[in-house]
């Protein structure tokens, strides 16, 4: 008779040969990665693991061991060794630390959290020790990092059967993050108890929503169980440790179980047993990957919305030979029924190629924010069938490069590049709403100078809606030369100002006068404006380029025409393409009116620039008198719009009353633009 425990010991002593083996092939890869440093060698040497691949097959054969078994077995040991080699060489966690040998992650969740076992998986070759700053929402994990409380943000993005998570892409959006790494995690869902008891007699079971969606079938199949929604999977289970109802189970992962020494009733609960979920790194800097490393690139993107505008924009990956690899859409808040685009793609954002494919694709988009760059996490499995090798002429790929490099040696280098007419030839055309700013169109921006009170500017939107105005202006922050000057109401003047524009179905634009004020502004009002006075106030121009509303800049008072494209430059660099100039009058030597309007900068704008041009006779000339001539003056130069002024009473206005037209200035100015 065989001994059974000697055989198991034999079995053991096998097992831990094999580890120490596993240690010591680790310990080489990274001895072959330092090798291939020096001889400026790639990362993978896929012909090199084709023929590795094929002498394991027939080394196997001889022993007896079958080639799906020993592929499997070498496909995850070839991924662990380039998983190593990509570390080593994308030293992650060197360029985010400074050298300190704990890592702090804010997770939403707890131990046993899939978040919490993703970035132990993502962290594995960092050679660093965690420490997990735990939140209830996402929310708190991102504005963990913001503010230094953790190093990373690790944030569950979508799932194989349940979908993108909404909330994450949201707040992609909106942080100042930069996503840098990704891991994508099995996901092995169990019901845990407290006791090992009929599934039947199950009552209630504690889930978070997503995990709920990913089992739903295996719920229906109980019969009356009521689902309460928890935060986080793990959670879960602390849950029913602490109500110590037997008849309550959880959703949640084999290890939160036995972490938390409950037991399984049931593994393997979701719809699908191929339930994947990726997860995002976030940190406060950007990283640089290494040019070996397969690389992705995040951004998400707003497009017109007009016919064919998004197959325009994907248009340029095909034209750059780029693969997409997702595309997710969400809805613009404020702008029902329009849609925003996530893309990830094949690419480093360091590439030339890609970058270039970046300078085409804002041709074709009015917003745009890059979200990452990022080693990807997804090693292709080396096949023995894919790698005949062929003596062929160049393909029409290759001929594609060619035309490429053309384009790419023809283009002209400025200093505001992208608001130039070599970067885009048509003209941009920005929508608000129904309101189209730019091309053929003349659009009148109207309103008081400052909102003053909730009747004032109620009365001004109906003046305005009444008599052809497209938009609503209204200063809720003012910025005056004195300090004993009306400043404006603030934010309670935009609620006031958002009201009426939405009474009246008018978009509203406000001025913004610092970078801290953007986010909030941008959530109410339709469009954005820079005072003159903020033209070249660089921190301002940066942060309203990360926001997708579109931005009226106005010249300054003393700038010269490549200035006012260079201050723009500013906006469409950092991702907002959707930038109105406006021309407002500049200081010269004379003094008989308030400033000088010079509009001949019009028809030399549109020869330089795509964007769209309005003009302000109000604060051009500051007198009430002669802002009709100069506002009918502005649509034959071929202005795209003006911004005027009026009140219900300027003589009370608390800003800028001797230039503010009276109500029936203002509908005698659009009986005559109408006439032109």
């Amino acid at each position: 008779m065989h001994d059974l425990s000697k055989l198991r010991n034999n079995i053991n002593k096998v097992d831990e040969e094999i580890i120490k083996l596993l240690s010591e092939r680790r310990k080489l890869s990274k001895e072959v990665i330092k090798a291939k440093d020096e001889s400026d060698k790639p990362i993978r040497d896929q012909n090199r693991e084709t023929e590795l691949l094929k002498k394991i097959i027939k080394y196997g054969k001889e022993k007896g061991i079958d080639a799906h078994f020993l592929t499997k077995v070498f496909y995850e040991i070839i991924e662990d060794s380039v998983r190593i080699q990509m570390s080593e060489v994308q030293d992650l966690t060197g360029q985010q630390l400074n050298g300190r040998d704990v890592i702090t992650v804010a997770i939403q969740g707890i131990e046993g959290a899939y978040s919490f076992l993703a970035a132990n998986k993502f962290f594995a070759h960092s050679g660093k020790d965690l420490e997990f700053v735990k939140k209830k929402r996402f929310e708190e994990v991102v504005t963990a990092v913001e503010k230094g409380e953790a190093d990373y943000a690790f944030l569950p993005i979508e799932n194989t059967t349940s979908g993108g998570i909404n909330e994450v892409y949201d707040l992609m959006l909106n942080t100042s993050l930069s996503i840098v790494g990704e891991e994508t995690f099995r996901v092995k869902h169990c019901l845990a108890a407290l006791e090992n008891i009929s599934i039947n007699k199950i009552k209630k079971i504690y889930a978070h929503y997503q995990a709920a969606a990913q089992c739903s079938n295996f719920i229906e199949s109980l019969p009356n169980v009521r689902i309460e929604y928890f935060a986080d999977t793990a959670m879960s289970v602390e849950k029913i440790k602490e109500e110590g109802n037997p008849e309550f189970a959880a959703i949640a992962s084999e290890e939160a179980a036995n972490l938390f020494g409950v037991h399984i009733l049931k593994t393997d609960i979701a719809n699908q047993s191929e339930n994947y979920t990726r997860f995002l790194a976030a940190a406060r800097k950007a990283i640089d990957v290494d040019p070996r490393i397969p690389c992705k690139t995040s951004l998400v993107m707003a497009t017109a919305h007009v016919p064919g505008s998004l197959v325009d924009a994907l248009n340029v990956f095909r034209k750059f030979n780029v693969n997409i690899t997702k595309l997710e859409s969400r809805p613009i808040l404020g702008n029902p029924w329009e849609e925003m685009f996530y893309l990830d793609f094949e690419g480093n954002i360091k590439d030339e190629t890609i970058q270039h494919l970046i300078d085409d694709l804002g041709v074709y988009t009015r917003f745009f924010k890059i979200l990452g760059s990022y080693a990807s996490q997804e090693v292709l499995k080396t096949k023995l069938e894919a790698f005949a090798v062929t003596e062929e002429a160049p393909s029409s790929e290759v001929k594609k490069e060619v035309k490429v490099e053309k384009k790419i040696k023809s283009k002209k280098s400025a200093s505001y590049k992208l608001a130039s007419r070599d970067y885009k030839s048509e003209d941009t055309i920005i929508k608000v709403r129904d309101v189209e700013i730019g091309g053929a169109n003349f659009v009148v921006m109207a309103g008081p100078c400052s909102i003053e009170s909730e009747s004032q500017i109620l009365s001004c939107a109906a003046e305005a809606r009444e008599h052809g105005a497209q938009i609503l202006r209204g200063g809720c922050f003012k910025p005056r030369t004195s300090p004993y000057s009306f400043q404006g109401l603030g934010y309670e003047g935009l609620e006031m100002m958002e009201r009426a524009g939405k009474r009246y179905d008018l978009p509203i634009i406000t001025e913004v006068l610092a970078p801290d004020q953007v986010i909030e502004v941008a959530k109410h009002s339709d469009l954005i404006q820079i005072g003159a006075r903020n033209m070249q106030n660089f921190s301002l121009l940066k942060e309203v380029g990360k926001i997708h509303r579109p931005v009226l800049l106005k010249r300054g008072m003393m700038s010269s025409l490549d200035e006012l494209l260079n201050a723009a430059e500013y906006i469409l660099s950092y991702g907002n393409r959707q930038v109105i100039l406006c021309e407002r009058g500049i200081r010269t030597f004379e003094t008989a009116t308030r400033n000088t309007l010079d509009l001949s900068a019009v028809p030399v704008l549109k020869e330089l620039t795509h964007l769209p041009i309005i003009v302000d006779p109000s604060h051009a000339l500051g007198e009430r008198d002669k802002v009709i001539p100069m506002a009918k003056a502005s649509k034959i130069v071929g202005a795209h719009g003006i911004i005027v002024e009026f009140h219900p009473e300027p003589e009370k206005a608390l800003s800028d009353g001797p230039q503010a037209l009276y109500y029936h200035q203002f509908e005698e100015m659009m009986r005559d633009l109408k006439k032109l």
